[in-house]
């Protein structure tokens, strides 16, 4: 019998987070076996070093700064991943490597942050460090409000992220409904409601450039699988709304996102991208993990299915791609590129 690959799959603060990671593996259980290493616990260098693991399996916590920091640290030992729910290093990053993005200041002084304000254009955006689904996003128009913004972050006690249920995502009733059906994930929605409250973001802010817009593309690659549709604006936010926009996108924005991700081997990534004009393309956010509220991640022509580039040419191919929420088409990329260096090893 042939040996099977061996998988581990990295917990983190949140015990649900690997859920999809754990139903993904045990459709492929015939060829793959799967071991879970918490990333928090103070073994976990030993256990992974001994695991003689072919690939490791990540769901990067997106809660609080200290496990979020934990995080960071332990698998830079691994692998060099510090973009994810990191807006200040995703800046850096994007800047560093010339991506087109919209101008992004962090402040440590003060200071220095209220002259800013005082000589900047309005309006403007702030963002905490950590904070996905439009977290801790907020739109200024004035400098009195970006001072007034200014002061709680370098006050004692910090800023701290709006918590509760996310009235823009709207499906009030619907899901409501769930939570009745599901008592037990109310503790756990509680839990996580008290964590983001108590972690604040403090002496540093994070100011973006307003670029206008009526939505945002969301790309996503995973392999050699592209998808994209758009984030629609409610209240001046595309993050978090959850109203979308499955227009046929442009190829070029799939070309665009290819690019990045080949040059910089980021095979499991979405992309936030700002379109300013025809073709004129600016990343907001990139992340290697993100939500899926719709069984898919794309509509051409209404008919949900992938993109995948064949030589110089584009490709449409209809399907059901992004089941379980996507992890199962992550969990066959991992398959295919473990075969791939199995038969080159031979």
């Amino acid at each position: 019998m042939e040996k099977k690959h061996k998988i581990i799959i990295l917990a983190n603060e949140d015990p649900d987070d690997h859920y999809y990671w754990i139903k993904s593996c045990e459709k492929y259980s015939d060829i793959l076996q799967y071991e879970i290493i918490n990333l928090t616990h103070n073994d976990w260098l030993n256990n992974i070093l001994n695991s003689n693991a072919d690939y490791l399996l990540t769901r990067p916590p997106g809660l609080t700064a200290p496990f979020k920091q934990l995080y960071d640290e332990r698998i830079y030992i691994i692998s060099e991943i510090l973009i994810y729910e990191n807006k200040k290093m995703l800046s850096y990053w994007l800047q560093a490597n010339n991506i087109p993005h919209p101008k992004t200041w962090t402040f440590y002084h003060k200071k220095e942050a209220i002259t800013f304000l005082k000589n900047t254009n309005y309006p403007l955006v702030s963002k905490i460090n950590i904070g996905a689904s439009g977290r801790g996003v907020k739109i200024h128009n004035h400098f009195k409000d970006g001072l007034n913004y200014v002061d709680e972050i370098f006050s004692a006690r910090g800023k701290t992220a709006k918590v509760g249920p996310n009235i823009s995502k709207g499906n009030l009733a619907k899901r409501a409904f769930y939570y009745i059906q599901h008592p037990g994930q109310i503790n756990k929605r509680i839990k996580k409601h008290i964590s983001v409250s108590l972690d604040a973001q403090k002496d540093f802010a994070i100011f973006q450039e307003f670029v206008p817009h009526n939505f945002e593309w969301r790309v996503v690659r995973i392999g050699d699988s592209f998808f994209a549709h758009k984030k629609m604006v409610t209240k001046d936010k595309a993050s978090g709304t959850l109203i979308k926009g499955y227009e046929n996108p442009p190829l070029s924005i799939l070309e665009f996102v290819k690019n990045i991700t080949d040059k910089y081997e980021l095979y499991s990534q979405c992309v936030d991208v700002f379109e300013t004009q025809k073709d004129n393309y600016l990343v907001n956010e990139m992340q290697c993990m993100f939500g899926q509220s719709d069984p898919y991640q794309m509509l051409v022509d209404g008919i949900p299915g992938r993109y995948y580039k064949n030589g110089g040419s584009w490709i449409f191919e209809e399907g059901d791609f992004n089941k379980n929420k996507s992890f199962d088409l992550r969990v066959r990329y991992v398959l295919n590129v473990l075969e791939m260096n199995k038969y080159k090893s031979k």
